[in-house]
């Protein structure tokens, strides 16, 4: 989601700082997430030289101060603040942290309480409440966390945890539901990816366990529940609403339309969302969106070419006629299902066709099939495998027209399942040319008097031959940064160096590296870092200008108290 990023009025405080200090690290953040209207006390597990520390928030809508004690956060939230995540990172004149997520929610939340790993002795939820979402920590190999909640027949329990999607914990989670005489009634591994979800109507008025538990989301050599500091997670327990998706997945960036809230417990007064535009319209990101009545939060994109969704029934015999480009929102919605569609094409025609679902965190392990008008197939994919920038089991393919004619598009899961939860988007354009620049790191240290030459693959899709100019920008006046161009053939058509040099320090801050073409058609791009463990990339990279050395060196106290060393 684009917002606007602002860095926090917290000033550095610093007194005698070794002249080697070295730059913060934030491990976890914990709790990782907190309510609507509340001010919550965080834990930084990291290392920190100097406290305390600069502190820069994603958006509005949270307002954070460093405590007196080392690692202590005050995190208040606003009323209105946007349910989701909300990054953050620490820095100090050594440096910066990687960014780190907290999660905005809307209900209220309890801190886990040990000892609760004892069947006989979980931890009880308010028989008021109608749902909660509790900050826990599987402290130790071996840890499972029970909790014991009430519940009536006819009520419908959402049980979700959140912690390796967008936590970054390194927990494949296991959640089950237990009888009172220790039965287990449900459980659920990896759905979604490795952050559990059960749906589970009590068969009969009583209180009943849930547990959870995890294993290393990286496999290793031994056999049992791990656990450790970094075991975080937000298990939400509810019997009230909660946002599995919202329908369709695509609107129209002219007219951005209401969508359909889809999951448990919807209350007609939360049933429809607005859709409410963000960014500046240059490049097509995801919107998160959600509701003060529904816990968690649904994904939605804006496109600039039309949006429409699946008509049922849809079979191979009756197929769906369609014109492309287009973003098409369906769902296979019972096990076996085929969603097929028609479209029109000239030989020598070209679309770029892709389902997206596992990778927007739905359990949809697509199929994508092209047919000619003789059920011939022309094409196919399940999982891209090693195809650039896929990390998830979304197919994608590019189709060439053989002749002109009627082709079909088939859309089905590789394991013949369906529900109202295997939802994808199906996106088919003609392949356009465009680019992408990656940044190594998502943070950079600079010397005065040393250059800093960072270097920026550029990838270029669809034989795009035009020349890319790039330039930092959000940079202080004491440093230079010339802009570089990337040509259309030669050493710079895949690679450019961008030289930073510093006049003076200390800064730290936030900057961007941004291309545009040069002459054409206006397009802009902004150079990504990818987040290790997040699933997440960010534009907003850290500059940290040191102190220069030689004057570091030559400062008498009295200078250095002066300039805050």
């Amino acid at each position: 989601m684009r917002t606007a990023f602002a860095i926090s009025t917290l000033l550095l405080l610093a007194g005698n700082v070794p002249a080697l200090a070295k730059p913060p690290t934030l491990d976890s953040l914990f709790p990782a997430g907190g309510r609507r209207s509340e001010t919550v006390p965080v834990t930084a597990a990291g290392s920190f030289s100097q406290w305390p520390v600069r502190i820069w928030t994603e958006g509005r809508g949270i307002d954070i101060t460093a405590l007196p004690e080392k690692g202590k956060l005050s995190i208040r939230i606003a009323p209105d603040a946007p349910i989701g995540v909300h990054w953050l990172r620490l820095a100090d004149e050594e440096g910066a942290t990687v960014l780190r997520p907290f999660l905005v929610g809307t209900l209220p939340e309890i801190m886990e309480a040990e000892p609760n790993d004892d069947p006989a002795r979980p931890q009880r939820i308010d028989t008021a409440v109608v749902g909660v979402t509790v900050n826990g920590r599987l402290g130790r190999n071996g840890d499972v966390d029970s909790f014991a909640i009430p519940l009536r027949k006819g009520q419908t329990l959402v049980a979700a945890l959140e912690a390796n999607r967008r936590i970054g914990s390194p927990m494949d989670g296991l959640l089950q539901v237990v009888s009172a005489s220790g039965f287990v009634l449900d459980q659920n591994d990896d759905a979604p990816d490795h952050d559990p979800r059960i749906i589970f109507a009590p068969p009969a008025d009583g209180t009943y366990l849930v547990r959870v538990f995890a294993f290393p989301v990286v496999p290793d050599q031994k056999i049992g529940f791990a656990g450790g500091d970094s075991f975080i997670y937000r298990l939400t327990l509810t019997t009230g609403g909660f946002l599995d998706h919202v329908y369709p997945l695509a609107v129209p960036l002219a007219a951005p339309e209401r969508v359909e809230a889809v999951g448990w417990n919807i209350p007609e007064s939360a049933r429809w969302l607005e859709v409410v535009p963000g960014g500046d319209g240059l490049e097509r990101e995801p919107i998160t969106i959600g509701h003060p009545l529904l816990a968690n939060t649904g994904e939605i994109r804006l496109e600039s070419h039309p949006t429409l969704v699946e008509a049922e029934p849809n079979p191979p015999d009756q197929p769906q006629d369609v014109s492309f480009p287009a973003t098409i929102t369906g769902r296979i919605d019972r096990p076996r299902d085929q969603d097929v569609y028609r479209f029109a094409a000239r030989k020598g025609d070209k679309w770029l066709i892709k389902v997206e679902s596992r990778s927007l965190g739905h359990p949809l392990d697509g199929v994508l099939r092209v047919l000619d008008t003789a059920n011939k197939v022309i094409s196919e994919m399940d999982d891209p495998g090693s195809r650039r920038r896929s990390t998830t089991r979304d197919p994608e393919l590019t189709f060439t027209a053989p002749a002109d004619g009627a082709f079909r598009i088939v859309v089905r899961d590789l394991n013949g399942e369906g529900s109202f939860r295997h939802v994808y988007r199906l996106t088919a354009v003609a392949p356009a040319p465009d680019f992408t620049l990656t940044l190594p790191a998502d943070r950079f240290t600079l010397t005065p008097g040393k250059p800093l030459k960072i270097a920026l693959p550029v990838t270029r899709d669809n034989e795009f031959g035009g020349t890319i100019e790039v330039e930092a920008v959000g940079l202080p006046e004491a440093v230079s940064a010339s802009p570089v161009s990337s040509a259309p053939t030669g050493p710079t058509a895949k690679e450019v160096t961008l030289e930073l040099k510093a006049s003076e320090g200390p800064w730290s801050g936030p900057f961007r590296i941004v291309a545009r073409v040069k002459d054409g058609d206006v397009l802009s791009r902004s150079a990504r870092a990818t987040l290790t463990g997040l699933n997440a990339t960010t534009e907003h990279v850290w500059l940290t200008i040191l102190k220069p050395a030689a004057a570091a060196e030559g400062a008498t106290p009295e200078k250095k108290k002066e300039s805050g060393q």
